[in-house]
Formats: C-alpha cells, sequence, structure tokens
C-alpha cells in the first residue's frame, strides 16, 4: 500500500483531527506523511491550505487524505466539491449534522475543545494536575501526596513520568511517580513516604531487555544500563508490588493512552464517567 500525504485542518489546535484520523489510519498498513494546518479560521487561510492540498495532489499524483474540523461553514466549504483534489474526511458534517437531527437542535459551533479558558473549571483542573506531576516527578517531592489522585512506582525509566503527564494533560489526574530503587529492594519494603498511601499506588514494569536498551541510551555501557542489573531490579520491584498487593502492568507493549486507561479504570473509574 503507497504512503499518502495526510493533513489535518482545523480551527482550533488540530489536536482532535490528528488524534481521530491517527486512529482510522492505525487500520491500515502505511506510514504516511502528517501535515497540520492548525488556525484554519477564515476562507483566506482556508485557500492557502487548499492550493497546498491541491499542489501535492499533483505533485505526488496520488490525492492526499485530508481530516477537516471546522465549524465554520464559509470556511469548511472552501474545501467542499472538485475545488479541493483531496478525499475530504469532514469530521463535523460526519458526526454533529447528525447529533444536531437527533437532539433537534443546532450545535454551538464552538471552536476548540474550551470556549473560555480562563472560565473553564476543568480547564483549571487540568493546570493544577500538571503542575502536580511536574512537582512530585521521580520522587522530586513527598509533601501533599494526600492530595494524589494515583502514584506510580517502578523502576527508573519503566514510564512513569510520560504516563504521569498525560493523565494530568489529559483527564486532569493529580499523579505522582515514586522509583523504586535498589535500596528499597534491600530494605525489603515500599519507600516510607508512600506506605500511608499504598491504596492510591500503580506499578508500571518493563521487560529487561526494553529496559536495558532504554537505559543505554542515556547511560552507555554503565552498571545501571547493564541487563542483569535491569532483570534483577525488575525482579525485585515485581516481587514487592506483588507483595504489598499493588496492581500494575507492563509498559513494554502498551502506549501511554492503554496504560493511562487502565489506571483510571482500576485506580479512579470515576473519571471514565464524564
Amino acid at each position: 500500500m503507497p504512503s499518502r500525504t495526510v493533513f489535518f485542518v482545523s480551527d482550533g489546535t488540530g489536536i482532535t483531527a490528528e488524534t481521530f484520523g491517527n486512529s482510522i489510519l492505525a487500520q491500515f498498513p502505511a506510514q504516511h506523511r502528517h501535515v497540520r494546518r492548525p488556525f484554519i479560521d477564515t476562507p483566506e487561510k482556508a485557500g492557502a491550505v487548499l492550493s497546498e492540498i491541491n499542489t501535492t495532489a499533483r505533485m505526488e499524483g496520488r490525492r492526499p487524505i485530508v481530516f477537516i474540523t471546522l465549524v465554520n461553514e464559509a470556511v469548511r466549504d472552501v474545501f467542499a466539491g472538485s475545488a479541493c483534489q483531496g478525499l475530504v474526511m469532514d469530521m463535523f458534517r460526519t458526526f454533529v449534522e447528525p447529533l444536531e437531527a437527533e437532539f433537534g437542535v443546532k450545535s454551538n459551533h464552538r471552536v476548540g475543545r474550551f470556549s473560555d479558558a480562563a472560565r473553564s473549571h476543568e480547564y483549571h483542573e487540568r493546570i493544577e494536575a500538571i503542575n502536580f506531576a511536574l512537582a512530585h516527578d521521580d520522587g522530586q517531592s513527598a509533601r501533599n501526596l494526600q492530595a494524589a489522585d494515583v502514584i506510580l512506582v517502578g523502576v527508573s525509566r519503566c514510564g512513569k513520568t510520560p504516563t504521569s503527564l498525560y493523565l494530568a494533560m489529559q483527564h486532569g489526574i493529580k499523579a505522582a511517580n515514586y522509583p523504586l530503587i535498589p535500596e528499597d529492594f534491600e530494605r525489603n519494603r515500599l519507600p516510607g513516604p508512600l506506605a500511608p498511601y499504598k491504596r492510591k499506588c500503580f506499578g508500571l514494569t518493563i521487560d529487561p531487555e526494553r529496559l536495558a536498551q532504554i537505559r543505554h541510551e542515556r547511560r552507555p555501557d554503565s552498571r545501571y544500563a547493564a541487563l542483569d542489573n535491569c532483570r534483577a531490579e525488575v525482579r525485585d520491584a515485581e516481587s514487592m508490588m506483588r507483595r504489598e498487593g499493588i496492581s500494575w502492568l507492563s509498559s513494554t507493549h502498551k502506549s501511554i493512552e492503554e496504560i493511562a486507561t487502565t489506571i483510571l479504570r482500576d485506580i479512579r473509574p470515576d473519571r471514565l464517567i464524564y
């Protein structure tokens, strides 16, 4: 299957169009060239993107795929019909218009996720969660752990930091993360600051071979990255989590989205209902 150029065109950030489009494209065996064009909120800006799409079609000899999330009809119409030489996937006409018919009301045609970020409680929750995750990254601080929704534990470089930030940015979850180190295994117990909050803990583990590869990129030829050391740390961490009754999963073959959803399901199922 030949690759294509894929455009994601939005009057907002384009993240929704790209996320949805990538989910669809993942069903097909090809690596595509991605082009995101955010903040296309006037017919003039849309015309410039249309020209870019049509030029790409002529140069590549194949029509680009175009995912659009545009609420302004005048802007949307620029990409309608034969004027656009790409295959246009209009997410608003596909989903919003049928829902308008079903609900019997017109949508508010809001651009972006937040119509006014300054007044959005959800937005402020996300900002607070991001600040919390940064302040409590990699065991930097044990203060205020009682405010955490979840505390991720596991050996160094198993994916705790990106998962914490994803939970904060996407779900407004206050996620701390705390590394399990050889000294903890020697003491044969969880780090002291975590003991009162064990019910909030969720563990991540990883295949030792993958861990050694990741650590080698950070500290080449070090004891830290040695395969036998990685095997010992992973084995001891899994034993500790099993003994302490902490739920855990392997990050080796799971995306951050899958890990985060599992954590929400097990620790904060209420956050799966909006």
